[in-house]
């Protein structure tokens, strides 16, 4: 037995034009620097959502308690609509769910979003829970990877939401490159996905196996600080070479595991960190534009959601161009370490 993810779900706060956003806050907040100009423009992105619009609200000068607190209420009604959502996609009653694991890097209290959520949606006094926090943009993976092993172990469905708001985040003027570029970025979504045993389920894509590389010599070339006035990003312009190195040598080291190549796969969710950290991935791998089409589909219409935008693309993958049943399917993401995390799945019809 294995676990089927036979669930998706999604939740966005309110839509921005990109572009508006620029001209209508980003732009003064900048002093029209032409650097963040030039980066905003070539961000690959024409619509981000945002639980915290910077026209209405600007909340670079916040202190952290205050985002905090927003983030909560905030995150809690969208995390209970992408959890009701998929529940209801896959056809499972919140009060059979086993385990209910959050992961955010962008928001923290206690009694924490899993507790009220599971109140709220009504699951079981007995649900165990589990929360995955600051391990940014690739925590959906180590996340799944848990509440499949739930699954595998207890028989019970899981359910995993990643909610992220980053709009909580934005911080003050500055003429530092990386701030420009993290500004120019990211964006808010909760997801979610329920996964249950696989004997009997229906349709939808078994977990086969998740995997990790940390370089730990570039320790500095992603960051996540924790500041007075919220959390703050470092984003070196150097990620790309570092994932170049370590793409494909990760991959085939998880497809070889089950006696997979790259030719093989049916499907790839790569997440868009950047255009042009797709680019990289798809050159090394040697994709083509179709292949990773979804992750420029989700980058475009949503932006860089963290831990979510995984997960986003996954489901816009399985949209449009659906695997063949039995066909592998890989997931990748990156984040702080610097960390790559994969999934391989096998699609079932």
């Amino acid at each position: 037995m294995s676990a089927r993810i036979t669930g998706h779900g999604s939740a966005f706060p309110p839509a921005m034009d990109h572009a508006e956003a620029w001209d209508e806050f980003f732009a003064g907040h900048y002093g029209g620097n032409p650097t963040a100009a030039k980066v905003w423009r070539h961000a690959g992105i024409r619509t981000r959502h945002a639980a915290i619009d910077p026209r209405k609200e600007d909340v670079s000068g916040w202190g952290t308690g205050a985002r905090m607190r927003r983030f909560v209420e905030e995150a809690l009604p969208l995390g209970k609509e992408a959890v009701a959502a998929a529940l209801a996609d896959a056809g499972v009653a919140a009060e059979d769910v086993g385990l209910l694991a959050v992961v955010s890097c962008t928001g923290y209290a206690t009694p924490g979003l899993d507790i009220l959520l599971a109140r709220d949606l009504a699951m079981s006094p007995d649900v165990q829970r589990l929360h995955v926090g600051h391990m940014g943009c690739y925590a959906a993976i180590p996340g799944l990877g848990a509440a499949a092993d739930f699954v595998v172990a207890r028989g019970r469905p899981a359910v995993l939401l990643c909610v992220e708001l980053t709009s909580l985040h934005v911080q003050p003027p500055t003429d530092d490159l990386q701030q420009m570029v993290a500004h120019a970025l990211f964006a808010d979504a909760a997801v979610a996905v329920v996964l249950v045993p696989s004997e009997g389920a229906g349709p939808g894509l078994d977990v086969v196996d998740v995997s990790a590389r940390t370089d730990a010599t570039t320790l500095d070339h992603m960051t996540w600080d924790v500041t007075d006035l919220g959390f703050r990003m470092g984003l070196s312009p150097q990620v790309p070479d570092v994932l170049a190195r370590h793409a494909r040598p990760v991959v085939d080291d998880l497809l070889a595991g089950h006696g997979l190549a790259v030719e093989d796969v049916g499907g790839w969710a790569v997440h868009p960190g950047g255009r042009r950290i797709v680019e990289v991935v798809a050159e090394q791998l040697g994709l083509d534009d179709a292949d990773v089409q979804a992750s420029y589909d989700v980058l475009r219409d949503a932006g860089n959601c963290s831990s979510a935008t995984v997960l986003l693309v996954l489901r816009r993958l399985l949209d449009t161009r659906p695997p063949a049943d039995g066909s592998p399917v890989v997931a990748m993401a990156f984040g702080p370490g610097l960390t790559l995390y994969n999934a391989l799945f096998r699609a079932q019809a």
